[in-house]
């Protein structure tokens, strides 16, 4: 059996230290000022992205991996004799599934195995966590694969909007929902059901009502919540990740892991700063 090697683009939004710590290879996506093309967490930081926007005063484009980064991140590793196992961000949000299948077929197809996450940020991180678990009890990419996919159903991701601004910016909201939302200071949460992003609760006043909301999910599932890791990812929302780890301690319903994350600069690019979400996995 051949050596694994576990993949994920960037919007995993995974830290550094468990990056490295569980050795997973990022592939950037790309954010775009213009003509200036950056790749997300390489040539850029979430912090960066921000003062950009404020200095240019409109939001940068993402776009997707291309066939040929891909390919270029597949190469090595298959002449090294290893097989690949690639998480990617969901195919109803982004081109970047479709361009590794088709990086894939370039290369030796059957070295490569590709998971479309259907979810996104650390919803998607989970995921390669629990690739790289089944990689360390040592078994083969396409039965790693496998199993992620029956994972996949059961990953809940919710995200609570601390402003509306950029989701208006980006053409996601009417000029009247963003005025409305304003005024009466509604924090929509944001679910992924299928792949695809929904409106699952409105907040009104102050952001600690979204994150109650989100918590009160959370309690209530606890005993059917797969308990190797919860993920808190914000885009630069740490008064809110304080208080979410916090309220979570309080109650004593803590999972094995509770993990804390940045969201990247495609993330940040269309959610904006204070964004904050809570993501696990069902049991089975």
């Amino acid at each position: 059996m051949n050596k694994v090697v576990i993949m994920a683009d960037s919007t995993s939004d995974l830290t550094q230290t468990l990056i490295q710590s569980r050795d997973i290879k990022i592939i950037p996506l790309y954010v775009n000022f213009g003509e200036q093309s950056y790749k997300d967490g390489t040539d850029i930081t979430t912090e960066e992205l921000y003062k950009k926007v404020d200095e240019l005063g409109y939001l940068p484009k993402s776009s997707a991996i291309s066939p040929g980064d891909f390919m270029m991140a597949f190469e090595p590793y298959i002449e090294q004799g290893y097989d690949i196992v690639l998480l990617t961000i969901g195919s109803k949000l982004s081109g970047t599934y479709q361009a590794a299948l088709v990086a894939k077929d370039t290369v030796e197809a059957n070295r490569v195995h590709i998971i479309d996450t259907n979810n996104l940020s650390s919803g998607g991180g989970l995921l390669v966590l629990k690739a790289c678990d089944l990689r360390d009890q040592g078994l083969s990419a396409s039965d790693i694969k496998q199993a992620v996919d029956q994972i996949t159903p059961r990953v809940r991701s919710q995200f609570a909007i601390q402003t509306m601004d950029y989701l208006y910016k980006g053409g996601r909201c009417s000029a009247l929902s963003m005025f409305l939302g304003s005024v009466l200071a509604i924090k929509p949460i944001i679910q992924v059901n299928d792949g695809k992003l929904d409106v699952y609760k409105k907040s009104v006043g102050k952001m600690t009502r979204a994150l109650d909301i989100m918590l009160e999910d959370y309690f209530n599932l606890f005993d059917q919540i797969d308990k190797d890791y919860v993920m808190i990812t914000h885009s630069l929302a740490d008064k809110s990740a304080e208080y979410m780890k916090n309220q979570i301690m309080e109650k004593g319903l803590v999972p094995n892991q509770l993990l804390e994350t940045q969201a990247g600069c495609v993330i940040s690019t269309h959610c904006g700063k204070g964004t904050i979400g809570i993501l696990y996995i069902l049991k089975d």
